[in-house]
């Protein structure tokens, strides 16, 4: 049975940590900065008879601007359609229900967020970043 929660005393932190570590946008991230995530982000975990094979989490405000960041499913369970049911969970959690405004960043699963609704950014030259 595949279910989705928001309970964070179940994700398995280890696990979230050793995919992250090798992957591209988050390669290097100790295990300490991981819980430092999860503990200011709104996080959901993805389980197949209890055990845990994605993970997700969104940044927000609740009201204006939520990003969503984080998102896997683990390697020997893709291509299942789970990454869907983790995404529409994020996106249909009541406490986000507000939001106006959603943004992720990906380098290779624009067809997935479509599916949800993301486009490029209208108005990219409005945006800015700083990275250190």
């Amino acid at each position: 049975m595949i279910a989705v929660s928001t309970d964070k005393y179940k994700l398995n932190v280890p696990f979230i940590q050793y995919f992250l570590k090798d992957i591209y946008w988050a390669a290097g991230r100790t295990i300490e900065e991981v819980q430092r995530t999860i503990d200011s982000s709104v996080c959901f975990g993805i389980y197949l008879d209890d055990e845990q094979i994605g993970f997700g989490r969104v940044i927000t405000d609740y009201v204006v601007f939520a990003y969503m960041m984080d998102v896997f499913i683990s390697e020997g369970h893709r291509g299942k359609g789970y990454s869907s049911i983790l995404i529409s969970a994020m996106m249909e959690e009541p406490s986000l229900k507000e939001v106006k405004i959603w943004r992720l960043a990906t380098r290779d699963a624009h067809f997935l967020y479509e599916k949800f609704g993301f486009k490029e950014l209208a108005h990219p030259e409005r945006m800015m970043e700083k990275i250190v």
